[in-house]
């Protein structure tokens, strides 16, 4: 059976400390624990003094002095490792954890989960060909020795490493290393930090070089696993749950987060809000729990992605255009048609392609499959048609030498909407304004990964209100522009009100819009 054993590095809140050291040791598991040492002395001593009688619990031989993206976060990480290979023979599992993590799992699945595979779970990717860094320098982290912190030190930092890019005194990584790097919330198996700590003390090289780098606790085990460990036996996953901000901050979970969490497919999250007194104790009794079983839909990025880019796409500042394509063509007509339910703007192109000859097609720059002819590659994915979309656009009349072409686009789409109005070509849109029941806007959610199968109802109930808001907000948008030629039918108009605002936007007979609108099958979802 898996025994963990949890590298808990802190350096704040004793209660929580203590709190969570009891709670995993309660289960039949194991905890060492680095303090920071600049941490208070009077708390670490009341965490001792809490814990001390407990067998299951121990702490690093030394206080590191912990600074970010310093060295001293592993030598600390090192220092707990090794105060619990020593003290706990019978750990399988070597799992980090911070202070502000708590499980969203039980003991019992958490252990099931671990004796699933024979792997050790920690990122690492590719140190020069991934996207891992988003911001900040890459290879400097590496080549340049590091003296001074960057969050503390920043003059001196900066202009360290300026010297010693001018006086040449770049160094070399070592060459039997592949340099890899990822989150340092990493979960290992007993024989790979065995070879880890054997592999150190033999490599001094290894030491002083990683010493000198710049946030290497995202690099040192990342980089050392992977050189020891055959890849088949390593999963390039953390099993903590944790999510950052675009300005790199990591979010944090509040009391109303529980159902989230748990459904996400991970043993930890990372991090709880100290406020989130509630969460907390629920998630703290949840670890002991026996025979709890677990849905895991794990829509918990998507979710959070939906909810902050509401605030971004096109709401605070829209995308700009850097290149200017050729014009449509002054005397042509280019008509849009937006709904958000895709399958009944296609059936009403399809009824207006029955019984009129202007070229229509479907969601042109927003689904790959369009039916689009072969125009030399411009037509082959959606980047190089909304990159060259009015180009892309004038060819489509081109070929079908036609000087009136109808295709549908998306109501979110209004910065390409803007950009067509912006052409000399007479431009109309037409919006489909449907009713949306509750069980189309969960259908919604799934389909866009916002939810899955089995998310639960109260993550579900809490997003409802939210999708359609933003579905609103997408039509109340169309209308704040203020378009012309701007047209609009309704699921629950008439026949006859809808026939005559196709009529407009079309330009054709009303007897023939009629036609058009006359299929009582037009809304059915």
């Amino acid at each position: 059976m898996a025994k963990i054993a949890y590298i808990l590095l802190c350096h704040k809140d004793p209660e929580g400390v203590i709190a969570q050291a009891q709670r995993l040791t309660a289960a039949g598991d194991f905890i060492a624990i680095h303090f920071d040492g600049n941490a208070r002395r009077e708390d670490y001593e009341r965490i001792r003094k809490e814990l001390d009688g407990n067998a299951s619990v121990v702490f690093a031989r030394r206080r590191v002095k912990c600074g970010w993206g310093a060295w001293s976060l592993v030598e600390a990480t090192l220092g707990a490792v090794r105060a619990a290979v020593e003290a706990f023979p019978r750990a399988t599992h070597f799992y980090m954890l911070s202070g502000d993590c708590m499980p969203i799992k039980s003991a019992e699945y958490a252990r099931a989960f671990l004796e699933r595979e024979d792997v050790d779970y920690i990122e690492s990717f590719d140190f020069y060909n991934s996207d891992w860094i988003k911001t900040g320098i890459k290879e400097e982290r590496l080549i340049y020795r590091h003296h001074f912190n960057e969050r503390t030190q920043k003059a001196w930092f900066y202009r360290s490493m300026d010297w010693q890019k001018r006086l040449g005194l770049a160094r070399k990584v070592p060459s039997d290393l592949v340099m890899q790097i990822g989150s340092q919330w990493w979960c290992l198996r007993r024989r790979t930090v065995e070879f880890v700590l054997s592999f150190i003390k033999k490599r001094r090289d290894v030491l002083r070089f990683f010493r000198r780098t710049w946030i290497p606790d995202e690099t040192f085990f990342q980089t050392i696993v992977r050189h020891l460990v055959s890849e088949s036996e390593i999963r390039t996953r953390p099993l903590t749950f944790l999510m950052f901000t675009d300005y790199g901050m990591p979010v944090s979970f509040y009391n109303d987060q529980y159902d989230l969490l748990l459904s996400q497919d991970y043993l930890f999250a990372r991090k709880i809000s100290p406020e989130a007194k509630e969460l907390k104790a629920r998630l703290g009794e949840l670890y002991s729990a026996t025979g709890r079983s677990f849905t895991i839909s794990n829509e918990g990025r998507a979710l959070f992605a939906f909810i902050t880019g509401r605030g971004r796409i096109g709401r605070r500042f829209a995308p700009r255009f850097w290149e200017t394509e050729t014009s449509i063509g002054r005397e042509r007509t280019l008509m849009m048609i937006t709904c958000k339910k895709w399958h009944i703007a296609k059936r009403l192109v399809e009824r207006i392609r029955s019984v009129n000859d202007t070229p229509a097609i479907h969601y042109l720059f927003n689904e790959g499959e369009a039916n689009l002819p072969d125009l030399g590659g411009i037509e082959s994915n959606l980047d190089k048609r909304t990159r060259h979309r009015r180009a892309l656009v004038r060819m489509l009349f081109d070929y079908w030498k036609t000087e009136r072409l109808i295709f549908c686009i998306d109501p979110a789409s209004t910065d390409l909407m803007q950009d067509f109005y912006n052409d000399r070509a007479q431009v109309r849109l037409l919006e489909i304004e449907c009713e949306f029941t509750d069980d189309y806007l969960i259908g919604h959610a799934r389909r866009v990964g916002l939810a899955a199968e089995g998310s639960p109802q109260a993550t579900i109930d809490r997003l409802m209100p939210t999708i359609r808001y933003d579905l609103r907000f997408e039509s109340d948008r169309i209308r704040e522009f203020d378009f012309p030629g701007f047209h609009r039918i309704r699921q629950s108009a008439t026949v006859e009100e809808n026939a005559q605002a196709l009529a407009a936007f079309l330009d054709i007979p009303a007897k023939t819009a009629r036609e058009i609108m006359g299929s009582e099958h037009l809304f059915v979802d």
